[in-house]
């Protein structure tokens, strides 16, 4: 077989965000304006690229983006006084905390005090129980991204061995539970599973191979099985280039659909993002579930 088809991420995005701007448009004529606010405790170089994008998707779709900064040295206690005020604000509509947070602070806590309908990036045990259950809500933005990127491909999903690299709770557990509800046949691995040698053997039989443990070159080439689609959402920084987490050069000869970094999932996951966000609005005002 041939190369394989690389799967941009604009494209998709683009479809995403034309929606997302329909209904922003219709919420302006009724006098409401949606508001996402970002909260970055401390100085994080990676995050100034994604707030940069996110920024400018927003302004895009008419969506308002404010950030709040505070020095890493706050206490929890203060940021969950923060927090409160934006949880309590009725112009607000969206919170992103920005994470890694400082080591004094814990970061589940700090999650769970977001207010559940104003939770964009579906990481409260209320949302996440949803996906869990296969209700609609609020869902992480980049599970929905790559699942989103795999049915692009127009291929059947059900039944298909999928293999998902990665435990986090708002990319690889919820991608899982989405490519569950496409009735795939998933297998969850990460790293203790390369630390004891069985890796490979999963990837070689995954018909669909999503990626997301933020380490570069973790999955081989050759690995790949003839045909195969692969969703790499790993994201690493090595020198001045951004990487992730497949051999794409050697997969590319593999499989027959593959996402390159940058230029894929990420583009995707901020128009999810929007998606959310009106997703919110909706909610708030008792429109939407």
């Amino acid at each position: 077989m041939g190369e394989a088809k690389i799967l941009y991420g604009k494209k998709i995005a683009d479809e995403v965000l034309k929606g997302v701007k329909e209904k922003v448009a219709d919420l302006h004529e009724r006098n409401i304006h949606p508001l996402l606010m970002t909260l970055e405790i401390g100085e994080d170089a990676a995050s100034r690229v994604y707030l940069g994008s996110q920024r400018r998707t927003a302004e895009r779709v008419g969506i308002q983006y404010e950030t709040i900064q505070l020095s890493d040295g706050t206490s929890q206690k203060r940021l969950f006084s923060v927090m409160n005020n934006i949880n309590r604000d009725p112009l607000i509509n969206g919170l992103i905390l920005h994470v890694p947070l400082p080591p004094h602070l814990e970061t589940k806590q700090v999650q769970w005090y977001i207010d559940t309908r104003k939770d964009v990036e579906g990481v409260t045990p209320y949302n996440l129980g949803r996906l869990f259950l296969g209700v609609p809500g609020l869902m992480p933005c980049t599970a929905q991204a790559i699942v989103t990127m795999i049915k692009s491909t127009k291929v059947d999903i059900r039944g298909k061995e999928a293999v998902v690299i990665g435990q986090s709770d708002i990319v690889g557990k919820p991608c899982a539970m989405m490519l569950l509800q496409e009735e795939a046949t998933v297998t969850i691995c990460h790293l203790a599973t390369d630390e004891a040698g069985y890796l490979e053997e999963h990837v070689r039989r995954a018909e669909i191979v999503v990626v997301a443990a933020g380490k570069p070159g973790l999955i081989k080439g050759e690995w790949i099985r003839p045909g195969a689609i692969v969703i790499d959402a790993g994201i690493t920084a090595v020198g001045d280039h951004i990487v992730g987490d497949v051999e794409f050069e050697a997969a590319k000869q593999q499989a027959a659909y593959i996402t390159p970094v940058p230029g894929g999932v990420g583009a995707v996951t901020v128009a999810y993002l929007m998606k959310n966000t009106v997703d919110a609005v909706m909610w708030q005002t008792s429109e939407g579930e």
